[in-house]
């Protein structure tokens, strides 16, 4: 099953997560539709409790499928404002709708000039398109 991406406001990690601004500091995490298809049937996540403060290229949870269990790494070093509480329930929203229910953490950085620089050194569609390509 092939989701559609969402318009050109994500970000790309090459380790297949997306990032999505959602305010000056803030930040939504998940993994690409590319990652999900490539996991196959997602059965559980684990990701890091509200408040705990995660570092930009450590793994910040798992997502386990039927096939393997998968590190998700944070492409930022910043707090977690917000976690996906349906995944404990529903762990396959991550293959059905990876870019909108499906959707991991939230982020919060120190600051708008440190998530504009971090943000910067991420991929654009074209370019995580370029490292997926066949």
């Amino acid at each position: 099953m092939s989701v559609t991406e969402p318009s050109g406001d994500l970000l790309y990690t090459p380790e297949h997560e997306w990032v999505q601004r959602l305010g000056p500091t803030t930040v939504r995490i998940g993994i690409t539709d590319y990652a999900q298809e490539q996991l196959g049937d997602v059965v559980f996540v684990q990701l890091p409790a509200v408040g705990d403060e995660v570092s930009a290229g450590a793994s910040l949870g798992e997502v386990e499928s039927t096939k393997s269990v998968s590190d998700v790494f944070s492409p930022l070093t910043a707090k977690v404002i917000a976690v996906n509480a349906d995944l404990d329930t529903a762990p396959e929203k991550v293959n059905s709708g990876p870019y909108t229910d499906g959707w991991l953490v939230e982020l919060e950085v120190a600051s708008g000039e440190s998530l504009d620089a971090s943000l910067a050194q991420m991929l654009d569609a074209d370019g995580y398109a370029g490292i997926t390509a066949a």
